[in-house]
């Protein structure tokens, strides 16, 4: 009841704030009053807060909000897997699941396709759900490895002086990518892994040359990657290996003259069986519901 509630009755404030009805819960009984197409709605979007509750899946106002706009939101189904929208993984806690049906669509194509492009605006999981798909290929022996990958581009700022050795210079590139891992194993069998290189976390110009066999692959921030980069990097797909690749289109630091690799692959290998796009909008955003609004306003900028 607590989980269903919120803090501070959040949940119910954020049920009523949607419907415009009047929302209570007393023992174990919710009641809902006001004009009755709206009890109607608000009895159905409860219901599925209910089912969220009962399963010990996280329950906030923004996961209320997701709920009434998505009515097709992924995870609802039963199954604990990657194409079914949920990964159970050991040693964490929380169930990971889709939270809206472009999430849920996401993780299918990961499961079904050997290349998966996830192409979408800041916040809406592309890497998160990436990065837990892949641990969980590692945790079921479907691959022996993961490789993480990102391009060390300057986001308008200059890191060249930074002190220390080469990892030390790179590590602030590819600290969202050890943030990630960190929500999804024990820190220790995270540490461990990186010292037995089962988990690789590398700029991306470190894989030329390279052949990634048994390996899961997720190229994060891909629109900081060029043509030329883009094209080294799919190249060094190997047999049982997976890539994902995740980027957003609006946060392209490279400079002028140099072509997105993104961009390119989205021009060029749509078609290709075994390759899937995928388009996240601000509707799968989740993280806070301002981070939805602030790139609606940028988007409306026309910048």
């Amino acid at each position: 009841m607590l989980t269903l509630a919120g803090v501070n009755d959040g949940n119910l404030v954020e049920l009523s704030r949607l419907l415009g009805v009047k929302v209570t819960l007393r023992g174990d009984t919710m009641t809902i009053s006001g004009p009755p197409e709206l009890v109607e709605r608000g009895v159905e979007l409860a219901k599925r807060m209910v089912d969220r509750a009962r399963q010990r899946l996280e329950l906030t106002p923004d996961d209320v909000l997701r709920l009434s706009e998505d009515d097709g939101a992924g995870g609802e189904a039963g199954g604990n897997g990657v194409g079914d929208g949920r990964i159970a993984l050991p040693g964490v806690r929380k169930l990971i699941q889709a939270k809206t049906s472009g999430q849920a669509e996401y993780l299918k194509k990961i499961g079904e396709n050997d290349i998966v492009v996830g192409i979408g605006p800041a916040g809406t999981g592309k890497t998160f759900l990436a990065v837990a798909a892949a641990v969980d290929a590692l945790t079921k022996k479907k691959v022996r490895r993961i490789v993480l990958a990102r391009p060390a581009v300057e986001a308008g700022e200059s890191l060249g002086f930074l002190p220390g050795d080469m990892q030390a210079k790179v590590d602030p590139y590819l600290r969202p990518l050890y943030d990630a891992l960190d929500d999804m194993m024990p820190q220790e069998r995270v540490q461990k892994a990186l010292e037995t290189r089962i988990i690789e976390i590398a700029p991306l110009a470190f894989m030329r040359g390279r052949t990634l066999s048994d390996a899961f692959v997720i190229l994060d921030e891909a629109q900081n990657a060029t043509a030329m980069q883009m094209k080294m990097f799919l190249t060094r797909l190997g047999v049982n290996s997976q890539i994902v690749i995740t980027g957003d289109k609006t946060q392209i630091d490279l400079p002028k003259r140099e072509e997105s690799g993104l961009m390119q692959v989205e021009r060029i290998l749509p078609g290709i069986d075994g390759i899937a796009f995928h388009y996240f909008t601000d509707v799968d955003v989740v993280r806070h519901r301002l981070v939805r609004d602030i790139i609606k306003a940028y988007a409306g900028d026309g910048d």
